[in-house]
């Protein structure tokens, strides 16, 4: 379980990234790590299928990937999307479980992990090329179900609307909201002082590209990606109370983000991981899991 701060300056350093969904603070570890692999620039359905950690090519960057787990029928294969700041040995642990049930990948962002760093600032629509990328090397032409925690969640609901033809359901663990950016600057004052001002400065920072993925975050209404399974997790624990004054708006506007996010689906569920913080599927590694494989069985059927 996370460690709660105990004085201001921490709190601000934490909750400037933490605090709006992008990376933990004293975040809770795995030890477990990928199978290591050699690299390869093989791309395309005619591959013979990835397995254990290669570096595949996706338009001239190279991008690391791990691939665990043997097909099982016609289950979609499970893609996991990291947070920001992190990296894909972070849900290396989660991986595994997830594996003995079906195939399950993962990969390093541009700027993250061993994948290449940007070229300059991204949108989603040059993460989302990435993303097509890894999809065309994992699953080829068959159907993707795309858990994403924080930063990673974010990029999956940005992303199903444009790609209904493979991606075949939808898991958002502790999601970034969809209207991060505003909420924020709606919710604390430009004339906020101390801990508050700190953390509201630093977080616009973040959103305006100033992140190891160079990512510049913009708002926007959640759009349909058809009637696919999608399950949002959010956490219990509310940590981001603790910012001064402003903890409580934070978590009001935390919520209605989660809730935004049943938008992309007629078929969407909304739950809480009532002992869980930030990282959900470290804290509470069974609800996550539970809705991983109860997404991936809905999307054969």
């Amino acid at each position: 379980m996370r460690k709660k701060t105990r004085t201001s300056a921490a709190l601000t350093l934490c909750f400037a990234v933490a605090g709006v969904g992008l990376v933990g603070c004293e975040d809770p570890t795995t030890d477990a790590k990928p199978d290591a692999g050699s690299s390869s620039s093989a791309s395309g359905t005619g591959a013979a299928p990835l397995t254990g950690t290669e570096k595949i090519k996706v338009g001239q960057h190279s991008v690391n990937v791990s691939c665990t787990g043997s097909q099982a029928g016609d289950r979609p294969v499970v893609v996991l999307l990291h947070g920001g700041g992190d990296d894909l040995t972070k849900m290396a642990g989660f991986q595994k479980t997830l594996s003995a049930d079906g195939r399950v990948c993962s990969y390093d962002r541009l700027g993250a992990g061993a994948s290449d760093k940007p070229a300059g600032p991204q949108d989603y629509d040059d993460i989302g090329k990435i993303v097509t990328g890894v999809l065309d090397r994992v699953a080829g032409d068959g159907p993707a179900v795309l858990a994403g925690h924080s930063m990673g969640g974010l990029i999956a609901g940005r992303y199903a609307p444009d790609h209904q033809d493979r991606v075949k359901g939808l898991v958002l663990l502790d999601s970034t909201s969809p209207t991060a950016v505003g909420d924020l600057t709606e919710r604390i004052p430009e004339s906020a002082t101390g801990p508050a001002g700190e953390l509201r400065a630093q977080t616009l920072a973040v959103f305006a590209g100033e992140n190891p993925e160079q990512l510049v975050f913009t708002d926007g209404e959640v759009r349909s990606a058809g009637d696919i399974p999608v399950r949002v997790i959010q956490h219990g624990v509310q940590y981001l109370a603790e910012v001064p004054e402003y903890g409580p708006g934070l978590e009001e506007d935390w919520t209605k983000g989660q809730k935004a996010w049943l938008g992309l689906s007629d078929n969407s569920e909304l739950s809480t991981a009532e002992k869980s913080g930030h990282y959900i599927y470290l804290e509470d590694p069974k609800a996550a899991v539970d809705a991983v494989k109860q997404v991936a069985s809905q999307a054969t059927a």
